[in-house]
């Protein structure tokens, strides 16, 4: 963008955390951009403890205001409950920070339409999947404004250049040099990049403390075993222990849960949309708890082809997400798959959770296709032993008649 179509730009709605990408962003748009009016928007997707103050810090980096938007149900019912009855990850990734892009972006679209804005900023760097992310749904809500995406044209090359930049600008950090870890929070995950887990030799220091946010290390959990039953209605939890509730107070349950138990903590070397593989610490207690659940529910009330299409088709619906491609065509027919095949997936779970554990402890359903009656090994009166003969001979008819023109042609 030249010099000339940067002064057409008046009025910039900025993705706005606090945190230091979008703090040093503001004075940067302020110098660069020819002083347009800068209006943050913070979507809460269950960051609640990093919103605090955040008004304040703004109004004082050079906005002239600041929208907070509650987008938790939003983020838990139209992302979260859809992914999970697909099964779906990415590379055992349970999609944290892929998850809360689209609807954060979508609030952003929204929100520079209504305040008539000529541009919308992002502070994702040129390396990340979160570009890619926020920039298709913006595509897709508002496809006229202009994207500005400062580490695509900044001269500023790392996040410690970035923390300087802040300082001589005199923008508040609570990070240092030395607590530069990457971190993307919500009320799924929390993830940690960058640092010593940059090497993948290097082993990620959960009993530090301070490290781990929404739990701890497998060998600081209790020494007893805690138990939890998860009560599903078509595919979508809705009870924890007995008492019901909403999808999203479940999962922060099972966050305060699994984290003291040392449960979803995944250390994983992934591959990014842009080509390279990067090294990542995640927190998901909760979400690993009722991936579990999920999974082990269906294993009693989907029949087999269900079961085995399902999962395969939950690896592209995990790569669609990872890419940004929520709002597409397939995604959203996948999901409508995913809808039929949860009707009947509706029962009770119990597991057992220890020092990072999650052991499956007991399964109910009145639509479980599972029956004792057939699949004992002790005398039944159902099912012919005999009947096998004749089916193993029809199975088997392609192979026998390879091997006889085999041997035929030898």
């Amino acid at each position: 963008m030249n010099s000339s179509e940067k002064k057409e730009i008046k009025k910039i709605v900025l993705a706005y955390s606090g945190g230091l990408d979008t703090s040093v962003i503001i004075p940067w748009l302020k110098e660069n951009y020819n002083d347009p009016e800068i209006i943050a928007v913070s979507g809460n997707v269950g960051q609640a403890d990093e919103l605090e103050g955040l008004e304040e810090k703004a109004i004082k980096s050079g906005a002239s205001k600041l929208y907070v938007e509650d987008l938790t149900d939003e983020f838990v019912n139209d992302m979260i409950i859809p992914t999970l009855k697909m099964g779906a990850k990415y590379e055992d990734y349970l999609l944290g920070t892929a998850l809360a892009r689209p609807v954060i972006a979508k609030r952003l679209a929204e929100i520079a339409i209504k305040e008539g804005a000529d541009a919308i900023c992002h502070g994702c760097t040129g390396k990340g999947n979160d570009q890619v992310r926020f920039e298709l749904t913006l595509k897709a809500f508002a496809p006229g404004l202009t994207i500005i995406a400062p580490w695509r044209e900044w001269e500023i090359k790392s996040r410690e250049e970035e923390i300087e930049y802040a300082e001589a600008h005199h923008v508040p950090l609570k990070i240092s040099k030395e607590t530069n870890y990457s971190k993307d929070k919500n009320l799924w995950h929390l993830s940690h990049e960058g640092m010593d887990l940059e090497d993948p030799g290097n082993e990620p220091q959960l009993e530090k403390p301070g490290f781990l946010e929404l739990g701890v290390s497998p060998l600081q959990a209790p020494d007893q075993p805690e138990y939890v039953t998860i009560g599903f209605e078509s595919g979508a939890p809705v009870s924890l222990n007995g008492e019901t509730m909403t999808a999203k107070d479940i999962i922060l349950a099972l966050n305060k849960i699994g984290g003291k138990n040392g449960i979803g903590i995944l250390d994983i070397v992934e591959n990014r949309l842009v080509g390279m593989k990067s090294r990542g610490v995640y927190e998901t207690p909760g979400g690993e708890i009722l991936y579990a659940a999920h999974q082990y529910l269906e294993t009693i009330c989907l029949d087999k082809m269900t079961q085995h299409k399902k999962a395969e088709l939950s690896i592209t619906f995990g790569e669609l997400l990872y890419n940004g491609q929520w709002y597409t065509p397939l995604r959203e027919a996948l999901s409508a798959f995913a809808e039929k095949t949860q009707e009947h997936v509706t029962g009770t779970v119990k597991l057992k959770l220890y020092k990072g554990n999650i052991i499956k402890a007991g399964v109910w359903s009145d639509w479980s296709l599972y029956s004792e009656e057939i699949a004992t090994f002790s005398e039944d009166h159902v099912y012919d032993q005999k009947d096998a003969g004749g089916f193993i001979n029809l199975w088997a008819l392609p192979i026998s008649v390879q091997a006889q023109v085999s041997k035929k042609n030898k």
